[in-house]
C-alpha cells in the first residue's frame, strides 16, 4: 500500500445509553477528565488516524458541540437507530468521495466512541498488519475469562476466522468460547462499501449488524482475518453508571491526566 493511503477511523457514537441514566448523550459522560468519545479520538491520533469521521444520531448538536474545533473530525447522522452496520453506512457518502478515483487499497478504521480503553498500539498494530498484508478485512479481538456480552469469534477446525456470532444469537457452546469481537477492525475501503450494500437485518435483533461484514466478504472470496492482538483492558466498555466507574478507575492508572499535559 502506498505511503499517501492515509488511513480514515470511523467513530461510532450515535446512541442514547439509556442504562446511564442520563439525557446526555453516552459517549459524553466523562472518565477521567475527558468525555468517553475523546479518548477514543485521542487514541486514534496517537496512532497517526488523523480523519476521523464521528457517526452521531441522539442529540447530536451536543456531540458536535463538544469536539468543535478539533483537527481532522467531521460528523455523519445516523438518523434511526437501526444497528451498527446502519451507524457505518451513516458515513458511507464521506468515505466514497474520499476514495473517488483512487486506485489503492484505503484502510478504513472502526471503532466504538464508548471504549475509551482502545491503545494506540493497538490500532498500529492492526493498521501494520493491514499494509503487510491483501485482507479486505482484519479483526481485533481480546482473549478474555469474562465474555459475557461480547460477540463470540469462531474459528473452523484448522483455525482460520469463520464468523462473529453475538451473544443473543449464540448456542450454548458457542457462548463457552473466549475469544471475543472488540469492534476494533480495519476494512479496505472499497471492500466495507461492498459489504454495507449487502447487509441484511436477519438476526435476534432485527438491525444491520457490522459484524456481519466479515462473512460477507469471505463468501465474496476477499480475505478477512481476526487477530487477537488486543489487551483485556480493552474489553471494558461503558453502558452503565457502575461500567463508567470502573473504567474511569483504569484509566486513571494507565494514562496521565489529560489536565496535567
Amino acid at each position: 500500500m502506498s505511503p499517501t493511503a492515509t488511513p480514515i477511523a470511523i467513530v461510532l457514537a450515535a446512541g442514547r445509553g439509556t442504562r446511564m441514566g442520563s439525557d446526555l448523550p453516552k459517549v459524553l459522560s466523562e472518565a477521567a477528565g475527558k468525555p468517553l468519545v475523546r479518548w477514543v479520538l485521542d487514541a486514534l491520533a496517537a496512532a497517526g488516524v488523523e480523519d476521523r469521521i464521528v457517526v452521531v444520531g441522539y442529540r447530536a448538536e451536543l456531540i458536535e458541540t463538544a469536539l468543535e474545533g478539533l483537527p481532522g473530525v467531521s460528523f455523519a447522522i445516523q438518523h434511526e437507530q437501526r444497528g451498527t452496520g446502519d451507524a457505518v453506512a451513516a458515513a458511507r457518502p464521506l468515505i466514497e468521495r474520499r476514495i473517488a478515483g483512487q486506485g489503492e487499497r484505503r484502510p478504513v478504521v472502526v471503532v466504538c466512541g464508548d471504549s475509551p480503553m482502545l491503545r494506540p498500539e493497538s490500532v498500529t498494530g492492526l493498521l501494520d498488519r493491514f499494509r503487510a498484508g491483501n485482507a479486505a478485512c482484519l479483526l481485533g479481538t481480546a482473549l478474555t475469562t469474562e465474555p459475557a456480552g461480547l460477540g463470540r469469534i469462531v474459528r473452523n477446525a484448522a483455525g482460520r476466522f469463520e464468523r462473529i456470532v453475538e451473544e443473543k444469537d449464540a448456542t450454548p457452546d458457542q457462548r463457552a468460547i473466549r475469544e471475543v469481537n472488540m469492534s476494533t477492525y480495519v476494512f479496505d475501503a472499497a471492500d466495507l462499501l461492498l459489504a454495507l450494500s449487502r447487509l441484511g437485518t436477519s438476526n435476534a435483533a432485527g438491525e444491520y449488524y457490522l459484524t456481519d461484514c466479515p462473512g460477507l466478504l469471505q463468501t465474496e472470496g476477499r480475505v478477512v482475518d481476526a487477530i487477537p492482538c488486543l489487551d483485556p483492558s480493552e474489553t471494558l466498555s461503558v453502558n452503565t453508571p457502575e461500567q463508567l466507574a470502573a473504567v474511569a478507575a483504569a484509566l486513571a492508572r494507565v494514562r496521565p491526566d489529560p489536565r496535567e499535559a
